[in-house]
């Protein structure tokens, strides 16, 4: 059994979840569902970030202590697993003791290495970000992911990773591995910023003026950055330092992250890798920006989409196909809930829903409420057959292991080379008429129908990753048990023939009920 690890980036909590970690959630939740089925051993990791002067200062705000303050938020990101159908393994938070043992630990092996020093900390400062600027990441004197804080000026003795030292070490990781970071033209934009140099970072703060982090080790008169501190939750979640458990087992993994981690999701977080004696990831998935309406989402601005009030308006798993489907999966994408409820009548309800619906009923009404055995017959009464579906599930896989999550439902409803998609499957059933051939060649109709309920059977798999709880109740008006099913690896499910003639039919039920009752 092979090991699959993968990871979300953990989000801060000074703020409700928004849509933007929505989607990248549910992306890193398809590869955990998807390796699931090939049969791999799987984990699947989230949490949150709990440090730093951002979440003190929220705290602060709210009366709170900043331990009780995160305890409140932490509880909202957890919650988006019911939420959001969510499949993860673990929930590290970066205030429990074995992640801070873990950072501790991991500071030790890179002030060893002499990679860790003190020096005069003298930069702006963008407190949304937690990240030093230099004047050409500015505009007109702000940061522009959060132009309405004030850029913050900063002097004082703090400790520094030499990260000037590992530009070499990882030009040469970019060039041994051409799809360490996805999509190209993110890795083009990083192995640019580290050609052109890299400046040590600071990675510690007086704890007198901000005494919210972990301790540095041997120094009580400073906390770690939070950046170094919430990076190390990739491997301390798999229970390292210990190198005999997990982390042997499932390191690297491949991460998921938004654009604005890029840099330190593939080049800081690598170079501390390094020096700690630490193999590098395995990938590092970056994903675009979430704008709402056209209108680019913030915490900070106060006008996120709320995940929750979505899932409720709408069910998890149409909120899931359409991050997936809609947004484009390496570029920004716009949510929209004019296009949200048109993806749902048009993708779902008439296509999915509808074929899935009329199948089953004609195969109940004029086959006794049983599956029909598929005589031989003319081919045209045949709609898929072995190698349709192949040739559907090796785009589907494909596209899924270059993170093209929305080509791959496209695939699905589309088809591959003008046959075998949702959307011809129903024009299949107008061309065909088998509620009118049924007066005449009941035989060639049974062959309609097998073909159609077997390929609804291949499409209820291949959306399992994306749209779980559909996928289990197509499975299931199909006659057949998703959890002894699932005993199965993908290349078995996706076998023709799995349904079983004779197999009682239950009576279908509306997945996709119209929008007023939704």
């Amino acid at each position: 059994m092979s090991k699959f690890y993968v990871t979300t980036t953990l989000p801060y909590v000074n703020a409700d979840p928004h849509i933007g970690f929505a989607l990248e959630i549910v992306q890193a939740d398809v590869l955990a569902r998807w390796h699931r089925l090939r049969g791999d051993e799987v984990v699947f990791n989230t949490g949150t970030d709990e440090h730093g002067q951002k979440i003190y200062k929220a705290a602060e705000k709210a009366g709170l202590e900043p331990k009780a303050y995160c305890d409140q938020y932490a509880a909202k990101f957890h919650g988006l697993k019911d939420a959001l159908g969510l499949s993860y393994t673990n929930f590290i938070r970066t205030t429990d003791a074995n992640h801070i043992a873990a950072a501790q630990e991991f500071w030790k092996r890179c002030h060893a290495k002499g990679d860790i020093y003190k020096n005069r900390y003298q930069v702006k400062y963008c407190v949304g970000c937690e990240l030093e600027k230099t004047e050409s990441e500015l505009v007109d004197g702000r940061c522009p992911i959060h132009p309405n804080l004030e850029i913050e000026s900063r002097d004082e003795e703090n400790y520094f990773f030499r990260w000037s030292a590992y530009q070499g070490q990882l030009l040469a990781m970019y060039a041994e591995h051409p799809d360490f970071v996805v999509p190209e033209s993110r890795f083009k934009e990083m192995r640019t910023f580290v050609e052109g140099g890299l400046n040590d970072f600071s990675i510690s703060r007086l704890s007198s003026k901000m005494p919210w982090g972990i301790p540095v080790p041997d120094d009580p008169e400073h906390v770690m950055y939070v950046w170094f501190d919430a990076l190390v939750n990739y491997i301390s979640t798999l229970g390292w330092p210990d190198e005999s458990g997990p982390f042997a087992s499932f390191w690297p993994g491949i991460q998921v992250a938004g654009k604005d981690n890029l840099r330190q999701q593939a080049a800081m977080w690598q170079a501390m890798l390094m020096s700690a004696g630490i193999e590098p990831s395995k990938q590092v998935f970056i994903h675009g920006f979430v704008t709402a309406d056209g209108q680019k989402m913030s915490k900070s601005l106060g006008n996120v989409v709320d995940p929750y009030a979505i899932v409720q308006a709408y069910g998890t798993d149409v909120v899931r196909y359409y991050l997936l489907a809609a947004l484009p999966a390496y570029d920004d994408g716009d949510f929209s809930k004019a296009r949200l409820e048109e993806k749902y009548v048009h993708d779902l309800a008439n296509t999915l829903g509808n074929l899935v619906n009329r199948t089953i009923g004609m195969s109940r009404r004029y086959f006794d409420g049983k599956v029909p055995s598929a005589l031989a017959h003319e081919p045209r009464f045949t709609f898929a057959d072995e190698r349709g579906v192949q040739a559907l599930a090796k785009a589907v896989t494909d596209h899924i292991g270059a993170f093209r999550f929305d080509l791959a439902l496209e695939t699905i409803w589309n088809g591959v080379d003008g046959k075998y998609g949702l959307i011809h499957a129903n024009k299949f059933i107008e061309d065909t008429q088998p509620f009118k051939l049924v007066k005449t060649d009941p035989d060639a109709v049974a062959v309609i129908l097998y073909s159609l309920l077997e390929y609804c059977r291949t499409v209820a798999w291949l959306i399992e990753p994306f749209m779980p709880t559909v996928s289990r109740r197509i499975i299931e008006q199909l006659g057949q048990s998703p959890d002894e099913e699932r005993k199965k690896k993908i290349d078995d499910l996706l076998s023709w023939g799995g349904l079983k003639p004779g197999t009682a039919l239950p009576e279908p039920q509306i997945l996709f009920p119209p929008l007023a009752q939704a």
